[in-house]
């Protein structure tokens, strides 16, 4: 796929999302648990996620990424305490892209669906959004006959047409190229400079240096380290984390 030039890109990101990004926008964790038979999975006494910016979730695996973001997303119910969020929507895209045994076109049709739209508009924004998931040309090819990259991008498309405030994304380049993966953070970079607040679960140190403003890090379901990804990188207060980033074993 051709990289899309940075004008095109942000007038692409233009017609499909909100005016204004997500500064008014709060998710407010208050005693979230989570157990697997006598195991606990999640511990997150408090947590609060406003403003904007890319927070990315690191961890072992095991350490409850995945499902932290599916609880705050509203995918996975928790045993105890309460997710609010406030102040628009919110989307989320997989590792494994969820997409209709459909045309790549009517999968971007559906994302629009509950926006009321003219007709016009609603062809002007079908087009920028394949402009911007790098799919012009393949309108009419089945979504399960592309790429695992042009998946993930038209994923990543038909949720950014949900126009959200909050866009949750669980290791969405871990099986991709080089090309694909450099794409989707090309986007990502753009979404959230223009105020959407992206709550992103890597395991790539070097994706994490190129993308997050803070980290949050957890081992066994509770949070060590919130800290600005430089400060996390330079020198991290937790053992835990301490030991992920100088590759030893983290218990």
């Amino acid at each position: 796929m051709r990289d899309l030039g940075r004008e095109i890109l942000v007038q692409s990101l233009r017609q499909v999302l909100p005016e204004n990004g997500g500064p008014d926008s709060v998710l407010t964790v208050t005693g979230l648990r989570s157990n697997l038979s006598d195991d606990l999975v999640l511990d997150i006494p408090r947590l609060t996620l406003s403003g904007t910016g890319i927070s990315m979730v690191l961890g072992t695996n095991g350490a409850g990424k995945s499902m932290l973001i599916r609880m705050l997303h509203g995918l996975t119910k928790p045993d105890a305490g309460r997710v609010i969020f406030t102040g628009g929507s919110q989307a989320m895209v997989f590792q494994n892209p969820v997409l209709l045994r459909r045309s790549v076109f009517a999968n971007l049709k559906f994302a629009l669906k509950d926006q009321r739209l003219s007709r016009g508009d609603r062809a002007e924004k079908l087009a920028y959004l394949l402009e911007l998931a790098g799919l012009k040309g393949k309108e009419r090819q089945s979504a399960r006959s592309l790429s695992g990259g042009e998946e993930q991008c038209l994923a990543l498309a038909c949720a950014l047409a949900r126009r959200p405030r909050l866009l949750f994304l669980d290791e969405p380049t871990s099986s991709l190229d080089p090309t694909a993966t450099h794409r989707i953070e090309t986007i990502l970079r753009q979404v959230a400079l223009m105020g959407i607040k992206i709550v992103m679960v890597s395991h790539d140190l070097g994706q994490v240096e190129r993308l997050a403003d803070e980290v949050i890090f957890l081992n066994r379901g509770r949070i060590c380290e919130r800290l600005p990804v430089e400060s996390f990188f330079s020198g991290p207060d937790s053992a835990e984390a301490r030991a992920y980033l100088s590759g030893q074993l983290v218990l």
